[in-house]
């Protein structure tokens, strides 16, 4: 039989990791040793970050609702209002929310106003 040369494959692996390296500053983009281990890390940061995105998006949601609650009324707090919606059966997520206080602020008054009355009732 005769021999079996994995040029091929290993070229097309290591174009695989060359692409991927595309942009890194110094050897890091072209020998494949060290765009290899940057690759790796690379991926684990953006592993890492998608979870770490998410955090981010619901701290800046809770922030605005936060605003814009306090917009409305001084002595209301997230924290209350949030309970206030529970209580008056709203079930609308902080994403939304958020996006009603920035760009609707009247519909965003209309239900600062709901939380409220069950907050008193």
């Amino acid at each position: 039989m005769s021999r079996v040369k994995g040029g091929t494959t290993t070229h097309a692996r290591h174009k695989k990791v060359i692409k991927a390296a595309k942009g890194y500053y110094g050897r890091r983009k072209n020998t494949f040793k060290t765009a290899t281990q940057a690759v790796d890390k690379a991926n684990q940061y953006a592993t890492r970050d998608r979870k770490n995105r998410k955090r981010n998006f619901r701290a800046l949601w809770i922030q605005r609702i936060n605003a814009g609650v306090r917009a409305h009324d001084e002595s209301l707090t997230y924290s209350r209002f949030i309970n206030g919606l529970s209580k008056a059966g709203i079930e609308v997520d902080r994403k939304v929310l958020a996006d009603l206080a920035i760009h609707e602020p009247e519909a965003f008054a209309a239900v600062v106003d709901q939380a409220k009355k069950a907050l008193a009732a």
